[in-house]
């Protein structure tokens, strides 16, 4: 309805330019004539406003009187007629085509917005060591990842071939417990946790085997001896090394890989430091090495031989 109004406003305005222009474009180039009297002008402009009117009260009762879609139709090309014809007659009495008649455009007030609330997330926090854990047992050095030798993987994942398919043939349920890959990213963490770098031939194996899984009784160990995975091995490390720190000693070298053995992070030996300070073996390849021996020729190993019961593996005294 208001788009009516303002319509019809338009047209009153334009007819009213329109009809003074053409009464400018017929008067002579002499001298103007005196001004008639008043009461002569209004009779003349009269009849103007009178259809001016007319237009504006045609257009509200169409637009205030309920009509169907047709009948809007009707007036709004009336309305546009209207305002071709005021167009024209402007044109023939100066020349040149008038400026348009814009629409002032009703303000519409902003709808408010309820604000979004901005949730606060905290920032994070540094690491804390583990209770107990002195700072002198957590190092922060980077983690970097360290190539390999492949000539000592190579050697280290065919020791684990043979153990593997002996516990296949023979105590499959002991070879279920064989852990997952380890991932060379995590070993480089656990080195710049603890400060050492493990040799390649401990490395090479615990990508091979990361630990083992499934119940304790049911896991493979090496004559008795359990074997971890690197995030147990860094823990072990950490409570050996607070013992050490605590008693007054140097921070250990040892990296605890099951119940006594362990392989010094400097020689790559295997040694007990609970049992002996002389090795054990000369690397972690060469424990693997007897292993796989002692499971295929049955002879001992760590002061233990292999048996299996109900497809798991055992180790009895050898005697």
């Amino acid at each position: 309805m208001l788009k009516l109004v303002r319509l019809a406003l338009t047209a009153a305005i334009l007819t009213a330019i329109g009809v003074r222009l053409r009464r400018r474009a017929r008067m002579p180039g002499k001298p103007p004539a005196p001004p008639a009297p008043k009461a002569a002008g209004r009779a003349r402009m009269g009849p103007v406003w009178a259809a001016i009117a007319g237009v504006v009260a045609l257009v509200l009762g169409a637009a205030l009187i309920p009509t169907g879609p047709q009948a809007v139709s009707e007036v709004r090309a009336a309305v546009y007629q209207a305002e071709q014809s005021v167009t024209a007659v402007a044109m023939d009495a100066t020349g040149k085509s008038p400026a348009p008649v814009t629409p002032t455009p009703t303000p519409i007030a902003p709808t408010p917005v309820a604000p979004t609330p901005v949730v606060s997330t905290p920032a994070a926090t540094a690491s804390v060591p583990p209770q107990g854990i002195p700072a002198a047992c957590m190092p922060g050095g980077p983690a970097t990842v360290r190539p390999i030798s492949p000539r000592v993987r190579a050697a280290v994942n065919r020791q684990w071939r043979r153990i593997e398919r002996w516990l296949r043939e023979h105590a499959p349920r002991t070879y279920a417990s064989l852990g997952a890959p380890g991932r060379a990213g995590t070993l480089a963490l656990a080195e710049a946790q603890t400060g050492l770098e493990f040799p390649d031939d401990l490395r090479a194996s615990l990508l091979r085997h990361n630990g083992m899984s499934g119940p304790p009784g049911a896991r493979f160990s090496f004559g008795g001896e359990q074997v971890r995975g690197v995030r147990e091995i860094r823990d072990q490390w950490r409570e050996n090394c607070a013992s050490r720190v605590g008693r007054g000693d140097p921070v250990g070298r040892l990296i605890r890989v099951g119940t006594l053995i362990e392989v010094d992070a400097d020689t790559g030996h295997v040694v007990a430091s609970m049992v002996g300070p002389e090795p054990i073996w000369p690397s972690y390849h060469a424990m693997l090495r007897d292993t796989a021996d002692a499971l295929e020729k049955g002879r001992p190993v760590f002061g233990a031989r292999a048996t299996v019961k109900g497809g798991l593996l055992r180790w009895s005294d050898a005697q």
